[in-house]
């Protein structure tokens, strides 16, 4: 079978421009439609990107801005995501908690959900569900904790509220924001109890160093040798993240054309090969990944050429921007 390949993309506001004053509507242009002077490249780029290689993504949408800004401002971040055909499901970044205009959870607030006990997660993620389902989504079956700060306590949460699915880990962030107990050194799905972990997939671009396969972390010649790893030997899935903002500069002022680049390189290449396929939680076998979490192929190991290659592509990109 195919190795399943799930574009991530984690759908969010930032709250870093409502702390700095801007509003709701510009922060939606700058996060969400990804606009800048050249034009839009964000959520709706990167759909039309995916469609013309006949690729469908997975987009996690933050719904916790609906408790500043009101439910429209969630609407209209699911509304396209769902009428394309693409999968929308939950995201949460619990900062908003800091403006919201009623707490759920008696005021208390944290960075990241793994801040909170059992309970209040379960309140937490229960609502940001329902605000997203309000919105028009179908009521989702994978989340992802923003700065992928989750701990063991989310996928209890994750199964008191009937999601199967938890994508919140991401090696590269274990042992700092992410306190899940997870193998640093693994991307193979872990069952915890009646929840399916399926971290963010990537390569070793150093001997024992983990990089994740996140469009604006490697090479286009890296990502395609992962798929390409992937596909080789049959795994089942293969979970690449962006941002719905990723496609533009630091400073949010102009397109970044060498994340843009990789995208697109991306889209080709899976598209491409006939080892991989376009898939969503949805589409996923939950008993064919748990056949290889008891067995999980080696990651790929690394290239020195390959790691040098990405290190010179962004020395030349960090020159450019700096002129």
């Amino acid at each position: 079978m195919a190795t399943g390949v799930l574009v991530t993309v984690d759908t969010e506001l930032s709250p870093a421009l409502h702390q700095r004053g801007v509003d709701s509507r510009a922060n939606f242009a700058s996060s969400i439609l990804g606009r800048c002077p050249a034009g839009d490249f964000g959520v709706g780029w990167q759909m039309d990107r995916l469609e013309e290689a006949g690729l469908a993504g997975v987009f996690f949408v933050d719904p916790m801005p609906g408790l500043v800004y009101g439910d429209q401002i969630v609407a209209d971040m699911v509304g396209p995501i769902v009428a394309r055909g693409h999968e929308a499901q939950l995201h949460i970044h619990t900062e908003w908690l800091e403006w919201a205009k009623e707490s759920p959870v008696g005021g208390r607030r944290g960075r990241n959900i793994g801040d909170f006990s059992l309970e209040d997660q379960i309140a937490l993620i229960g609502l940001a569900r329902d605000m997203l389902v309000r919105a028009g989504a179908p009521s989702p079956i994978a989340f992802r904790a923003g700065n992928f700060g989750a701990d063991d306590n989310t996928p209890r949460a994750l199964a008191a509220l009937g999601i199967p699915w938890g994508a919140s880990v991401n090696p590269a962030y274990l042992g700092g924001e992410c306190r899940m107990s997870f193998d640093a050194h693994s991307t193979a799905p872990i069952a915890r109890g009646d929840v399916t972990i399926l971290p963010v997939s990537g390569l070793h671009d150093l001997p024992g160093r983990f990089r994740p396969a996140q469009v604006c972390a490697i090479s286009a010649r890296e990502m395609r040798a992962a798929l390409g790893h992937a596909a080789a030997h049959a795994q089942p899935a293969f979970v690449i993240v962006t941002h719905s903002f990723e496609m533009l500069s630091r400073d949010r002022r102009r397109p970044d054309r060498r994340v843009i680049a990789r995208f697109e390189a991306m889209c080709r290449a899976l598209a491409d090969h006939p080892g991989l396929r376009s898939a969503g939680f949805r589409d996923l076998d939950p008993a064919a990944l748990a056949e290889t979490a008891a067995d999980p192929a080696p990651l790929l190991p690394p290239s020195y050429i390959r790691t040098a290659g990405r290190m010179a592509e962004q020395a030349v990109s960090a020159w450019l921007t700096a002129r």
